[in-house]
């Protein structure tokens, strides 16, 4: 799995938005902050912008902050809006070999593979949000993450067959 330079870029840019609150911050600020050409980033910070995580505003002392406050936004949510999940519905259409569709359509392991990965990953992004991860307290969530997981994994597991 590899993330993109677009989700690793946005995702450094709405931290350092997120470092202010309450303020806006400047294309050229967060750029030089970044060490990103300005094209970059407003390109970034339109998808951003797009996705409703940041609100915008026009002149003087205008330029982006959050749409809601960091301990609201997920990190999952801040990289699905900058490149998508990693398995979509449309993911097998993509690879159908030389067919007109899959020839696993009916009956196929890897698309529960790709999904089980999707959801886990979805599930443990989630937990995590801007102010973890301005905090520090990345680790912390991501064991709390982690040992939710474990528990609910043992609780939708049938029990053993007798």
């Amino acid at each position: 799995m590899r993330f993109t330079a677009q989700e690793e870029y946005g995702l450094r840019c709405l931290l350092q938005i997120a470092r202010e609150p309450g303020e806006f911050m400047t294309i050229t600020e967060i750029a030089k902050r970044e060490g990103l050409t300005s094209a970059y980033v407003a390109k970034l910070m339109r998808v951003l912008r797009k996705a409703d995580l940041v609100k915008s505003i026009r002149g003087q002392k205008g330029g982006f902050r959050l749409a809601a406050r960091p301990e609201l936004v997920s990190v999952g949510d801040v990289l699905a809006s900058l490149g998508g999940r990693l398995y979509t519905k449309d993911f097998c259409g993509r690879y159908t070999g030389t067919e007109q569709i899959c020839t696993h359509s009916l009956e196929c392991s890897i698309r529960s593979l790709w999904m089980t990965l999707d959801h886990s990953v979805q599930r443990a992004l989630s937990g995590i949000t801007l102010k973890h991860m301005l905090s520090g307290a990345l680790i912390e969530s991501w064991a709390h993450a982690a040992s939710a997981q474990v528990a609910l994994d043992r609780s939708e597991t049938p029990p053993p067959a007798a």
